[in-house]
Order: C-alpha cells, then structure tokens, then sequence
C-alpha cells in the first residue's frame, strides 16, 4: 500500500500532483483536504482542526468526505503527525509527504523529525516539495539511480555523527569517512552513473535529493 498525506503547507512548494495520482491511498490533513478537493482528489481519510479553512470550504469538506476527523486546536500532537500515526497503522509500504515544507520553520522542522517514526516503524517517509526529495535511513547499504529532475544529492547526519560513509558511482566519492552535525561534507552531490551506491556502518543519515530553483 501506498499512502500519500497532503498537508496545509504553502502550496506554491507543491509538486504537480498529476504525477503522484495513481495507486495511492490519500490522506488530507487540515487546509490540505481543500487543495486535494481542488484538483480532484478525495481523499479516503481526513485530520485537522480545520481553523485555516473558511466556513464554507469546511462544509464541502464534511459533504464529501466519509471519514473526517476532526480535533482541537489545542492538543499534544500536530495534525500531521496525527497523520502519519494513522498512516504508520495501514502497514503501508511507502508514505510521501506532501505540503510539509515553506512556511513556519517550526512546522518544517517538526515535520522533518516526524520522519523518525517511518524508522522506528520499518516504513520510509518522503517529504515532497517541488525542488525536494527527502527522507532518513539507518546504518546499511543503499543504492540510488539518476534521477533527471532532481540531480542533485545530499546527505546530512540526523543522529550527532554518521560514521563510516562510503559513496561510490558519485562525482565526488567518498570512503570510510565520518561526518557529525556542524559539516557540509556531503551538500551537492551528483551521480556520474545511472547507478551509485552509498553506505555507513553508524548512525542515522538524510538524503536530500533536490534541483535548483528556476521561476517561471
């Protein structure tokens, strides 16, 4: 299973949605139940205390959706982690993220260690925006194809150190190196094959895989 979860971020960091439509299961968190509503999207299960929707778009919210749920805006969760914990119950196989970033860098930051419970859980969350691709892994070995519209690769420490990285098939390889929070040894990669391999024998790293911005 596939679950995709639209939050109410700014919606000019949405990526097109015509791309992510088919075989997912979508979950609408607050404001985010009205943007899916706009581009034809309903999605099967919603959360959100609903107070950045107008009285009228909360009552199309409640005329077509089936299962709504609706809390305070006073409580000891975020709505989107409220989210992603109903989500985490499905045993799904993948969960993105979208809307979660631009904004509040309170909320950005909340969702990006909102990511941790995909790990503790054995199941991958993505956060999407137009510009990003992110996610975190533990200690192992992965490998990553090119990807045209986010060529960019970089990789961050999320625990206080990563040791042991290893990047091979990558423009600027690396081996048996250690980075800790505070370094910017692994911003701005890029792959010089279709496919590379990374690896590290401690701790919890982020892949970033991003493209530059370009306005229209």
């Amino acid at each position: 299973m596939l679950i995709h979860i639209m939050t109410g971020g700014p919606v000019d960091k949405i990526p097109n949605l015509n791309n992510y439509k088919e075989g997912a299961l979508w979950v609408g968190v607050d404001s985010g139940v009205n943007y899916l509503l706009k581009h034809q999207i309903v999605p099967t299960q919603a959360f959100g205390d609903f107070d950045s929707v107008t009285e009228s778009q909360f009552n199309e919210i409640k005329n077509r959706l089936t299962h709504l749920s609706v809390f305070p805006s006073e409580k000891d969760e975020t709505d989107t982690e409220i989210a992603i914990n109903w989500s985490l119950k499905k045993n799904p196989s993948l969960i993105r993220v979208f809307g979660a970033t631009g904004g509040r860098l309170d909320h950005f930051m909340g969702n990006i260690q909102l990511l941790l419970k995909g790990l503790e859980h054995g199941t991958r969350i993505e956060i999407h925006d137009n510009q990003n691709i992110l996610y975190i892994v533990k200690e192992g070995s992965y490998t990553l194809s090119t990807h045209h519209s986010f060529p960019y690769v970089s990789f961050l420490p999320v625990s206080k150190s990563v040791k042991g990285i290893t990047l091979t098939g990558f423009k600027f390889p690396l081996e048996n190196r250690n980075i800790r929070w505070g370094d910017t040894l692994c911003i701005s990669n890029e792959l010089e094959m279709e496919k590379g391999t990374f690896s590290f024998h401690e701790g919890i790293l982020m892949v970033v895989r991003s493209r530059d911005y370009h306005p229209s």
